[in-house]
């Protein structure tokens, strides 16, 4: 039975009111953030909400009593990172090429979702089964944010870890989450946003170092597959083979090439509206998944100061962690940051 033969997951957006209370609740957050940042007291109040996420996800995790099986295969990321890159690239080999949906999380559960409030209606649930019983290879894409130790693993289930350069890292996050996002009322400065990346306490996932060190740990499972942002950028269709061996699925060319036309960033860009929120929550339009796709483009908006600042905060971070991470294979290391601060 193909996908398109069952009935599809309907997404539900909540209720008129509750959208009308969340971006009450997210314009308040402006004047809120002037008066804490005029006595110098923002950082507790990103740390706060950090503290609130570990707290619930101890709590409350939605993947506690799930046992992964042969049909999930998880994409585990940092938050833009990738990952809506990876998921229909992934998404699409396990369909063949002809992986059709409305929006991407019609056929991709995301279970932090049940931790975001009003979104828990957001993606399909990781307990539904319609997507891997359609899938010529009985299987399905699981998206996840959470820190390894958050998912759960079984030696049954396929992993893909995608990791970015924490420079382009930092520059979608600034448009997505503060200048075109949630956080816009705030009008922060990526000079202010910079201060927060720059520690534990990141309102989106808190270390870059620390989640990158804990996904690079479990590079040598055999389940396990770690992704470079960078080569999936400088050769896609290495990096679509690539997966391809890793899920078993047949590399014919008729396959690969149909994936890598659908996973290029030009084609994804004409159904940006299939990976957006959309006015699921908000209403107002909001940013655009597919901004630029870009590696190494991060000189957009930082300094070379402040990109050097970055290098060798997470490469001493790394060091601290006492992670071998080539951080140097995964990102463009700025002129003047030696290899050795690493």
């Amino acid at each position: 039975m193909t996908l398109a033969a069952m009935a599809p997951y309907k997404r539900v957006p909540p209720p008129l009111p509750l959208r009308l209370f969340f971006a009450t609740m997210l314009a308040a957050l402006g004047p809120v953030y002037w008066m804490l940042q005029r006595f110098k007291l923002e950082g507790r109040m990103f740390a706060g909400m950090r503290k609130r996420q570990l707290t619930e996800l101890k709590t409350k995790n939605p993947f506690k009593g799930y046992e992964p099986t042969e049909h999930d295969v998880f994409v585990v990321t940092y938050v833009k990172s990738g990952t809506n890159w990876m998921m229909q690239l992934a998404h699409q080999l396990l369909f063949h090429g002809r992986g059709e949906f409305d929006h991407i999380h019609s056929v991709v559960a995301w279970p932090d979702t049940a931790l975001m409030g009003p979104m828990v209606n957001y993606a399909i649930p990781v307990r539904d089964p319609r997507v891997w019983q359609a899938s010529p290879e009985g299987k399905r894409v699981i998206k996840t944010h959470f820190r390894w130790e958050d998912v759960p693993y079984s030696p049954k289930a396929k992993y893909i870890i995608v990791i970015r350069d924490p420079k382009d890292v930092f520059v979608s996050s600034y448009h997505f989450f503060v200048k075109d996002g949630p956080f816009r009322s705030t009008r922060m400065s990526p000079a202010a946003l910079l201060e927060i990346f720059l520690s534990d306490q990141f309102f989106m996932g808190g270390s870059w170092a620390a989640a990158t060190a804990a996904y690079w740990a479990q590079r040598d499972k055999p389940n396990v597959l770690i992704c470079s942002f960078k080569e999936m950028r400088r050769d896609l269709e290495a990096s679509v083979r690539r997966v391809a061996a890793f899920l078993g699925v047949e590399e014919s060319p008729e396959i690969i090439g149909t994936v890598v036309e659908r996973s290029s960033f030009a084609y994804m860009k004409t159904i940006d509206d299939k990976f957006s929120t959309g006015k699921f929550l908000a209403l107002s339009e909001p940013a655009p998944m597919m901004r630029k796709g870009s590696e190494g483009g991060s000189s957009e908006m930082l300094t070379p100061a402040q990109a050097r600042r970055i290098d060798e905060y997470f490469m001493a971070e790394l060091k601290r962690l006492g992670s071998d991470f080539p951080y140097e294979e995964f990102c463009r290391v700025s002129p003047g940051v030696r290899a050795s601060a690493a």
